[in-house]
């Protein structure tokens, strides 16, 4: 308590007033960010805690809407797609995040200037079997022989508009149903690095599991996937009535880059540190609380 006080007092008061809870979705890198989030604002004066019981995308954006959360960090196509009903992205990370930010604050809700990290689908691969087979992009992997084109891939990804049913349309894959494989998310990354099932796993780009089991990225060459850039989400009157917040945010956004969320990601999926912990250490060793 002691240290979480010292915390709080060694910034500036700016946010004092703001209260409410910082919410996630139900998997390590929502947590680490809600963390993140709610240790940076509390820093400068706010008294919010973060929340992250909530199970499910739709229900993590209702309890926005229904005013339960304060604000949350989301994925670009996840609300391009998913909350606005769209069916195909837009090209281009910008402008992907623009389209965005335009649709949802027709609904009252503003996106905050977004991170760099790109939590998009991918396909990886064993980065000794990439060398072997010398692939690096994914239309390098359709002018595989069907034999080397397999697949572990989600249930859900298998029905999706931006999942296998476009992917094999737009890189013209021409495995049978029987080189692809439906597993749960977590298994897909061991079940890649054995290569037994498949070769080539569905896998999330920011996911610590990537480099720590030595996996390779194929590159989405012909940019079918959605972006899925995060940012922190909030309702258009909290933001007007502590605009502050976007400046306080704006501290963190620029640090959280693909490469810095897969090694915090890798702390808590690969070496089991507990999600606060690993927010709170990484805003001390930036210099953003004390």
């Amino acid at each position: 308590m002691l240290l979480i006080l010292r915390r709080i007092r060694g910034g500036d008061q700016e946010l004092a007033g703001l209260t409410g809870e910082i919410g996630s979705k139900d998997f390590s890198e929502q947590y680490i960010l809600a963390h993140i989030t709610t240790e940076l604002l509390n820093a400068h004066g706010a008294d919010v805690k973060a929340n992250t019981k909530l199970v499910g995308s739709a229900n993590v954006r209702q309890a926005l809407e229904n005013d339960q959360f304060l604000g949350y960090w989301e994925y670009t196509g996840t609300s391009w797609i998913t909350y606005n009903g769209n069916t195909s992205p837009v090209k281009g990370v910008e402008e992907q995040f623009t389209a965005v930010k335009e649709a949802d604050a027709k609904k009252g809700i503003a996106w905050l200037k977004p991170a760099p990290f790109n939590n998009t689908y991918a396909f990886a691969i064993r980065s000794s079997e990439a060398e072997k087979l010398g692939v690096k992009t994914l239309s390098d992997v359709a002018k595989l022989p069907q034999a080397d084109q397999t697949f572990c891939i989600e249930s859900e990804f298998s029905t999706r508009d931006d999942g296998w049913p476009g992917l094999t349309k737009a890189y013209g894959f021409d495995a049978p149903a029987s080189n692809v494989k439906m597993l749960d998310t977590g298994v897909i990354y061991t079940a890649t690095q054995k290569g037994t099932d498949c070769n080539f796993g569905e896998v999330f780009q920011t996911d610590g599991r990537i480099p720590a089991l030595k996996l390779t990225v194929m590159e989405d060459d012909t940019q079918f996937f959605p972006s899925y850039q995060g940012g922190f989400t909030l309702k258009e009157s909290t933001l007007k009535k502590y605009p502050k917040i976007a400046d306080v945010i704006g501290q963190v956004s620029p640090k959280l880059t693909t490469e810095v969320m897969q090694k915090l990601n890798a702390k808590v999926d690969v070496d089991g540190e507990d999600p606060q912990d690993v927010a709170i250490e990484w805003l001390e060793d930036e210099g953003l609380i004390k």
